[in-house]
């Protein structure tokens, strides 16, 4: 008997769960017109940034390809290298091309690289923001003028970002930040690791549109 009373409420939860179920696809389905439209909208308006972002990827890579061509000496030394990813197109640039040790103020041999990459951005892609990151390893500073390597890493960036200002980028385009030891890219347990942190990264960044709609924000 108890046997036969589980069975009949597990079917009558069964039922309930079925019912509940299709309360919910028959509402789903009434959608006024006026949702409908908003669905339509947004999904059209993903779309569209699905569309620019694989545009804007490719042409990422078309630059790379370019700059790659060109920087070729210095990519083979390891003082430049190349990589698209999420943020844009990232061109790393070793501390050793750039700077004397503990020193922020720009090299000569790092102009011909830094004249390729302003020359490149101001033909193929003038109207996207850069950002310049400076980078340095764990070690503290003690022979310098520099409280810590956060000021080091962010001078450096600083003067990066004038010397693309001076070269015809616009302005409003750059932007500067230094971020001393906090981001490593290799371990700085060894003296190579320590060389890949010690760095420059120039970021081409990918264009986001920000559009409001009905309290929906679309980036």
């Amino acid at each position: 008997m108890r046997t036969k009373t589980i069975f009949v409420l597990s079917v009558s939860g069964l039922m309930l769960s079925s019912l509940f179920l299709n309360g919910c696809a028959v509402n789903f389905y009434k959608q006024s017109p006026r949702s409908k439209q908003k669905i339509s909208v947004l999904e059209s308006k993903i779309d569209g940034l699905e569309l620019q972002r694989q545009q804007e990827r490719e042409e990422f890579e078309a630059m790379k390809r370019s700059l790659e061509d060109k920087l070729r000496s210095q990519i083979a030394d390891e003082s430049v290298s190349l990589t698209v990813d999420e943020r844009g197109l990232v061109i790393i640039l070793s501390d050793e091309i750039l700077f004397d040790s503990g020193k922020a103020e720009v090299r000569s041999e790092a102009f011909p690289v830094l004249d390729e990459v302003s020359s490149s951005v101001l033909s193929k892609v003038p109207s996207k923001n850069i950002g310049v990151s400076g980078h340095t390893d764990n070690v503290p500073i003690i022979h310098s003028g520099w409280k810590s390597n956060w000021e080091l890493s962010t001078a450096r960036s600083t003067n990066v970002l004038h010397y693309l200002e001076d070269r015809g980028i616009s302005s409003s385009k750059l932007s500067a930040t230094g971020y001393g030891e906090h981001r490593p890219v290799a371990s700085n347990a060894t003296s190579k690791g320590r060389s890949k942190n010690r760095r420059v990264e120039i970021v081409i960044l990918p264009e986001f549109i920000a559009t409001k709609t009905d309290g929906a924000i679309i980036k």
